[in-house]
Protein backbone atom coordinates (compact mmCIF):
# COMPACT_ATOMS: atom_id res chain seq x y z
CA UNK A 1 0.00 0.00 0.00
CA UNK A 2 1.28 3.36 -0.82
CA UNK A 3 2.28 5.35 2.22
CA UNK A 4 0.62 8.58 1.24
CA UNK A 5 -2.57 6.73 0.95
CA UNK A 6 -1.98 6.48 4.97
CA UNK A 7 -1.52 10.21 5.40
CA UNK A 8 -4.21 12.12 7.07
CA UNK A 9 -6.45 14.55 5.71
CA UNK A 10 -4.75 18.03 5.39
CA UNK A 11 -6.85 20.27 7.50
CA UNK A 12 -8.24 23.14 5.72
CA UNK A 13 -7.68 26.59 7.75
CA UNK A 14 -10.81 28.91 8.70
CA UNK A 15 -11.08 31.47 5.64
CA UNK A 16 -10.18 34.33 8.56
CA UNK A 17 -8.32 32.58 11.53
CA UNK A 18 -9.35 33.59 14.93
CA UNK A 19 -7.31 33.57 17.89
CA UNK A 20 -7.88 34.61 21.71
CA UNK A 21 -4.52 36.20 23.26
CA UNK A 22 -4.71 36.33 27.39
CA UNK A 23 -2.75 39.30 28.95
CA UNK A 24 -3.09 41.17 25.77
CA UNK A 25 -2.91 44.60 27.68
CA UNK A 26 0.71 45.18 27.65
CA UNK A 27 3.80 43.13 27.08
CA UNK A 28 4.45 40.24 25.14
CA UNK A 29 0.54 39.79 24.79
CA UNK A 30 0.26 43.23 23.70
CA UNK A 31 3.14 42.58 21.21
CA UNK A 32 1.17 38.76 20.01
CA UNK A 33 -2.48 40.31 19.34
CA UNK A 34 -0.62 43.29 17.23
CA UNK A 35 1.49 40.33 15.35
CA UNK A 36 -1.85 38.79 14.55
CA UNK A 37 -3.78 41.18 13.77
CA UNK A 38 -1.68 42.81 11.29
CA UNK A 39 -1.31 39.44 9.70
CA UNK A 40 -5.09 39.33 8.91
CA UNK A 41 -6.42 37.17 12.48
CA UNK A 42 -9.34 38.09 14.40
CA UNK A 43 -8.35 38.62 17.51
CA UNK A 44 -10.42 38.56 21.27
CA UNK A 45 -7.91 40.63 23.91
CA UNK A 46 -8.15 39.70 27.11
CA UNK A 47 -7.16 41.62 30.27
CA UNK A 48 -7.94 43.11 33.52
CA UNK A 49 -8.14 46.41 32.13
CA UNK A 50 -10.22 47.34 29.00
CA UNK A 51 -8.58 50.41 28.82
CA UNK A 52 -5.17 48.87 28.25
CA UNK A 53 -7.02 46.36 25.90
CA UNK A 54 -8.62 48.90 23.30
CA UNK A 55 -4.86 50.55 23.49
CA UNK A 56 -3.80 47.21 22.27
CA UNK A 57 -6.17 47.15 19.10
CA UNK A 58 -5.54 50.69 18.49
CA UNK A 59 -1.90 49.94 17.69
CA UNK A 60 -3.08 47.88 14.66
CA UNK A 61 -6.36 50.87 13.34
CA UNK A 62 -6.59 48.53 9.63
CA UNK A 63 -7.80 45.68 12.07
CA UNK A 64 -10.79 47.73 14.21
CA UNK A 65 -13.26 45.52 12.71
CA UNK A 66 -11.11 42.47 13.18
CA UNK A 67 -10.51 42.80 17.20
CA UNK A 68 -12.74 42.20 20.63
CA UNK A 69 -11.52 43.41 23.80
CA UNK A 70 -12.94 41.57 27.00
CA UNK A 71 -11.85 42.45 30.39
CA UNK A 72 -11.05 39.30 31.86
CA UNK A 73 -9.31 37.96 35.11
CA UNK A 74 -8.33 34.65 33.96
CA UNK A 75 -8.56 32.84 37.42
CA UNK A 76 -12.39 34.10 37.83
CA UNK A 77 -14.24 30.39 35.98
CA UNK A 78 -17.15 32.87 34.98
CA UNK A 79 -14.94 35.58 33.75
CA UNK A 80 -13.57 32.94 31.27
CA UNK A 81 -16.53 31.00 30.58
CA UNK A 82 -17.70 34.63 29.54
CA UNK A 83 -14.64 35.08 27.48
CA UNK A 84 -15.30 32.37 25.45
CA UNK A 85 -19.11 32.85 24.95
CA UNK A 86 -18.08 36.50 23.32
CA UNK A 87 -15.63 34.81 21.46
CA UNK A 88 -18.41 32.31 19.96
CA UNK A 89 -20.92 34.82 19.14
CA UNK A 90 -18.73 37.44 17.83
CA UNK A 91 -16.36 35.00 15.85
CA UNK A 92 -18.37 31.49 15.82
CA UNK A 93 -14.78 29.60 15.39
CA UNK A 94 -11.73 29.58 17.11
CA UNK A 95 -8.31 28.55 16.11
CA UNK A 96 -5.77 29.76 18.49
CA UNK A 97 -5.61 30.57 22.06
CA UNK A 98 -2.40 32.17 22.95
CA UNK A 99 -2.37 31.77 26.90
CA UNK A 100 -0.40 34.33 28.04
CA UNK A 101 -1.79 36.14 31.26
CA UNK A 102 1.02 36.12 33.65
CA UNK A 103 2.83 38.04 36.79
CA UNK A 104 5.91 37.20 39.03
CA UNK A 105 4.97 38.21 42.52
CA UNK A 106 7.18 39.28 44.56
CA UNK A 107 10.89 38.25 44.31
CA UNK A 108 10.68 37.06 48.10
CA UNK A 109 12.93 34.18 50.21
CA UNK A 110 11.01 31.16 49.92
CA UNK A 111 10.33 31.85 54.36
CA UNK A 112 9.25 34.80 54.00
CA UNK A 113 6.99 34.19 50.96
CA UNK A 114 3.28 35.09 51.93
CA UNK A 115 0.29 32.74 51.17
CA UNK A 116 -1.73 35.75 49.69
CA UNK A 117 1.24 36.43 47.71
CA UNK A 118 1.60 32.15 46.69
CA UNK A 119 -1.63 32.33 45.95
CA UNK A 120 -2.11 35.14 43.39
CA UNK A 121 0.74 33.93 41.50
CA UNK A 122 -0.76 30.26 41.07
CA UNK A 123 -4.21 31.48 40.71
CA UNK A 124 -2.90 33.83 37.56
CA UNK A 125 -0.17 31.68 35.98
CA UNK A 126 -1.49 27.97 36.72
CA UNK A 127 -4.88 28.46 36.86
CA UNK A 128 -5.84 30.87 34.83
CA UNK A 129 -3.92 28.73 32.12
CA UNK A 130 -6.15 25.97 32.88
CA UNK A 131 -9.30 27.55 32.64
CA UNK A 132 -8.63 29.42 29.20
CA UNK A 133 -6.92 26.26 28.08
CA UNK A 134 -9.87 24.23 29.18
CA UNK A 135 -12.47 26.57 27.81
CA UNK A 136 -10.35 26.52 24.53
CA UNK A 137 -10.36 22.67 24.00
CA UNK A 138 -14.11 22.39 24.63
CA UNK A 139 -14.54 25.08 22.20
CA UNK A 140 -12.26 23.55 19.35
CA UNK A 141 -13.47 20.28 19.98
CA UNK A 142 -16.92 21.00 19.54
CA UNK A 143 -16.77 23.21 16.79
CA UNK A 144 -16.90 21.96 12.87
CA UNK A 145 -14.21 21.54 11.54
CA UNK A 146 -13.17 20.45 14.76
CA UNK A 147 -9.46 21.43 16.13
CA UNK A 148 -7.11 24.31 16.74
CA UNK A 149 -4.15 25.27 18.70
CA UNK A 150 -3.16 26.36 22.27
CA UNK A 151 0.30 27.95 22.94
CA UNK A 152 1.23 28.43 26.63
CA UNK A 153 3.69 31.35 27.59
CA UNK A 154 6.32 29.06 29.63
CA UNK A 155 9.69 31.22 30.60
CA UNK A 156 13.02 30.67 30.56
CA UNK A 157 12.16 29.71 34.72
CA UNK A 158 10.08 26.59 33.40
CA UNK A 159 13.62 25.02 32.87
CA UNK A 160 16.12 27.59 35.27
CA UNK A 161 15.11 29.63 38.22
CA UNK A 162 16.10 32.71 39.26
CA UNK A 163 16.99 33.28 43.02
CA UNK A 164 13.81 33.96 45.60
CA UNK A 165 11.30 32.95 42.49
CA UNK A 166 9.59 30.46 44.30
CA UNK A 167 6.08 30.99 43.14
CA UNK A 168 6.73 32.25 39.55
CA UNK A 169 8.83 29.53 38.82
CA UNK A 170 6.50 26.71 40.59
CA UNK A 171 4.00 28.05 38.20
CA UNK A 172 5.86 27.68 35.03
CA UNK A 173 7.43 24.03 35.75
CA UNK A 174 3.68 23.46 36.05
CA UNK A 175 2.73 24.80 32.59
CA UNK A 176 5.12 22.44 30.70
CA UNK A 177 2.65 19.45 32.32
CA UNK A 178 -0.52 21.19 30.92
CA UNK A 179 1.40 21.44 28.13
CA UNK A 180 2.51 17.97 27.15
CA UNK A 181 -1.05 16.73 28.59
CA UNK A 182 -3.02 18.63 26.35
CA UNK A 183 -0.71 17.86 23.13
CA UNK A 184 -1.75 14.13 23.82
CA UNK A 185 -5.42 14.39 25.04
CA UNK A 186 -5.87 16.80 22.01
CA UNK A 187 -4.68 14.36 19.27
CA UNK A 188 -7.88 12.72 18.36
CA UNK A 189 -9.61 16.33 17.69
CA UNK A 190 -6.98 17.63 15.66
CA UNK A 191 -6.01 20.00 18.64
CA UNK A 192 -2.17 21.12 19.20
CA UNK A 193 -0.74 22.23 22.10
CA UNK A 194 3.01 24.10 22.33
CA UNK A 195 5.07 26.01 24.23
CA UNK A 196 7.01 29.20 24.22
CA UNK A 197 9.75 29.56 26.98
CA UNK A 198 10.84 33.48 27.09
CA UNK A 199 13.95 35.01 27.87
CA UNK A 200 14.27 38.59 29.03
CA UNK A 201 12.06 40.53 26.17
CA UNK A 202 11.98 44.09 26.56
CA UNK A 203 8.71 44.87 28.24
CA UNK A 204 7.63 46.81 31.73
CA UNK A 205 8.06 43.56 33.45
CA UNK A 206 11.91 43.41 32.04
CA UNK A 207 12.62 47.03 32.84
CA UNK A 208 14.96 46.00 35.69
CA UNK A 209 16.95 43.39 33.56
CA UNK A 210 18.91 46.06 32.61
CA UNK A 211 19.68 48.33 35.63
CA UNK A 212 20.65 44.88 37.69
CA UNK A 213 19.07 42.22 38.41
CA UNK A 214 20.21 39.48 41.52
CA UNK A 215 22.14 36.49 40.11
CA UNK A 216 22.04 33.15 41.99
CA UNK A 217 25.74 34.04 43.03
CA UNK A 218 24.26 36.83 45.27
CA UNK A 219 24.80 39.54 42.81
CA UNK A 220 23.38 42.44 41.08
CA UNK A 221 24.00 42.27 37.34
CA UNK A 222 22.64 43.96 34.19
CA UNK A 223 21.32 41.33 31.57
CA UNK A 224 20.51 41.72 27.82
CA UNK A 225 16.97 42.18 26.37
CA UNK A 226 15.59 41.60 23.08
CA UNK A 227 12.53 43.38 20.91
CA UNK A 228 9.68 41.49 22.03
CA UNK A 229 8.45 42.10 18.18
CA UNK A 230 10.90 38.79 17.86
CA UNK A 231 9.19 36.84 20.41
CA UNK A 232 5.65 38.08 18.47
CA UNK A 233 7.09 36.06 15.39
CA UNK A 234 7.58 33.52 16.46
CA UNK A 235 4.41 32.84 18.38
CA UNK A 236 2.67 33.87 14.85
CA UNK A 237 5.06 30.99 13.48
CA UNK A 238 3.76 28.57 15.42
CA UNK A 239 0.46 29.85 15.12
CA UNK A 240 0.26 29.35 11.17
CA UNK A 241 1.78 26.28 10.83
CA UNK A 242 -1.28 23.51 9.85
CA UNK A 243 -2.61 21.45 12.32
CA UNK A 244 -0.73 18.69 11.00
CA UNK A 245 2.39 20.12 12.17
CA UNK A 246 3.14 21.87 15.77
CA UNK A 247 6.18 23.23 17.69
CA UNK A 248 6.26 21.83 20.98
CA UNK A 249 8.53 23.44 22.69
CA UNK A 250 10.81 26.97 21.95
CA UNK A 251 12.75 28.63 23.63
CA UNK A 252 13.52 32.47 22.46
CA UNK A 253 15.66 34.37 24.69
CA UNK A 254 18.42 37.19 24.60
CA UNK A 255 21.51 35.46 23.05
CA UNK A 256 24.43 36.74 25.51
CA UNK A 257 21.31 36.18 28.88
CA UNK A 258 22.94 34.66 31.55
CA UNK A 259 21.16 31.06 30.99
CA UNK A 260 23.30 28.24 29.29
CA UNK A 261 25.82 27.95 32.45
CA UNK A 262 23.77 30.07 34.75
CA UNK A 263 24.77 29.74 38.39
Amino acid sequence: MNAQNNAPEPHEPTAVPTAVVTGAGSGIGRAVAVELLRAGWQVALAGRRTETLDATAALAPEAAARSLSVRTDVSSPENVTALFSAVRDRFGHLDLLFNNAGTFGPASPVEDLEYDAWRHVVDTNLNGAFLCAQAAFRQMKEQDPQGGRIINNGSISAHTPRPRSTAYTTTKHALTGLTKSLSLDGRPYRIACGQIDIGNAATDMTERMQTGILQANGTLAPEPVMDVADVARTVRHMAELPLEANVQFATVLATNMPYIGRG
